[in-house]
């Protein structure tokens, strides 16, 4: 066999046995030197693990993941549920409706679809049984939600992408995920508006004169969680901050609001928050540093070169393999976090798409939106492993639902698709480097 068949092998053969992915990165990676290059080869295994978490946009990643987690205990979602309920009132698929904004304002915190997921189901899960909803189709409808977070700026996906991929503006990444994120949502809303309606869900009468001034009391509650997005936002609009320290800002946001506003987490809960961020940090950062051994083995064998050309041979159609590709890693995202898959596929898909001329930002938003559809998707799914969690019921349960939603998001992932300019319209606008 060649050293390439034996590197892909000796990865699938670990993950099948169970191995974490970092590991199974890191060890296919090693087989696949002894296999092919001088084992004096095996001297370089520190130096790429260190070169591959020694750059400096890294640094984003585990201050939003601790931005994620101050937004989650200092009772933001539940400000914004309140809110979203008083502006919304009781009337069918009503909290449903809140669900999915809830979902979507606290991606543009976090960053994160599992942390987002685990947030929105605590508060929202029992209000939505009382009014009447199965457990299985609240905990999807928000594990679904939950999932554009990958896609809403800030992202820590479209972080690592813009790592892996030569030349790409975050900023432009970032304003690209905005409207398909939106679009997302929406798309997830429609047919749980429907369904709601249908069965009956919830019901009663739209917002009255008497609960205005509820809506505007809830306004102010809601209004720090609701400015963290355009405090994000706007300061990398305006360049007064980079991508990077717009995450130091999030995260002294943040502070400010737990310990001074909500006023619902203390220092010492502010020190336990900081060594959970370390820990889920840490495991981010060892994927990406064991995969930095796949990478370098996987380019010095000409591993990746070699599946990029089986792949440009299948077909000269570009829509067709487009379509492949994206079957592919929507199929490796029921399986893999979005991590991993950016940094095992993305070495054999920049050739790809190099030689068909798409778009690297819209190319990227487009496996964003593949990468989101798996995190609720079953075997794996975290976000809704997260939410059944919550809810107590099992994976099983839920898989009709998970469906649906599949269905709705990939609608709106094959409109961005076929019209490139909802991804490419506002970075363009706002003066951004597409490619």
């Amino acid at each position: 066999m060649s050293p390439d068949l034996w590197m892909l092998l000796a990865f699938a053969g670990l993950l099948i046995a169970g191995v974490p992915v970092a590991f199974s990165l890191g060890l296919a990676g090693a087989v696949g030197i002894l296999a092919g290059l001088p084992p004096a080869m095996l001297a370089t295994l520190g130096t790429n693990t260190y070169n591959s978490i020694a750059k400096y946009p890294l640094i984003a990643i585990p201050l939003f993941i601790l931005t994620g987690l101050i937004f989650e205990r200092s009772g933001v979602a539940l400000r914004l549920v309140r809110f979203a309920q008083a502006l919304i009132g009781p009337r069918h698929g009503g909290l449903a409706l809140v669900a999915v904004l809830v979902c979507m304002i606290m991606g543009g915190m976090s960053g994160s679809g599992p942390a987002d997921a685990a947030a929105v189901a605590m508060v929202m899960l029992p209000s939505m049984t009382r009014a009447g909803y199965p457990k299985p189709f609240s905990a999807t409808l928000i594990a679904a939600s939950a999932s554009t977070a990958i896609l809403i700026p800030p992202s820590v996906a479209l972080i690592l992408y813009s790592i892996v991929v030569p030349g790409v503006d975050l900023r432009a990444l970032f304003a690209a995920g905005l409207f398909p994120g939106i679009l997302a949502g929406l798309a997830l809303l429609v047919p749980a508006l429907l369904v709601s309606k249908r069965y009956g869900w919830e019901g009663g009468t739209p917002v009255a004169g008497a609960e205005r001034l509820r809506v505007g009391e809830t306004f102010k509650q809601a209004l720090p969680a609701l400015f963290a997005p355009v405090l994000i936002l706007g300061g990398l609009r305006s360049g007064l901050f980079t991508p990077t320290e717009a995450a130091v800002v999030a995260v002294a946001y943040g502070v400010v609001i737990g310990l001074c506003v909500t006023r619902e987490i203390g220092l010492k809960d502010l020190w336990g928050l900081l060594g959970e961020a370390a820990v889920i940090s840490g495991v981010v950062m060892l994927i990406i540093a064991l995969a930095g051994i796949f990478a370098w083995a996987g380019t010095m064998l000409g591993t990746f070169r070699d599946l990029a050309e089986w792949i440009i041979a299948l077909t000269d159609n570009g829509v067709v393999l487009l379509i492949l590709i994206m079957l592919a890693v929507l199929a490796a995202g029921m399986l893999l976090d979005a991590i991993s898959i950016y940094l095992i596929l993305m070495p054999i898909l920049i050739p790809v798409m190099q030689h068909f001329e798409w778009n690297p930002v819209w190319f990227g938003i487009l496996l964003a939106m593949n990468i989101a559809i798996g995190q609720f998707t079953p075997p794996v799914a975290v976000n809704l492993m997260v939410t059944t969690e919550v809810a107590k019921i099992r994976l099983e349960q839920t898989l009709g639902w998970a469906l649906l939603f599949v269905v709705a998001m990939a609608g709106a992932l094959a409109l961005v698709a076929v019209f490139p300019e909802i991804a490419l319209w506002l970075p363009r606008t706002l003066g951004y480097n597409v490619g």
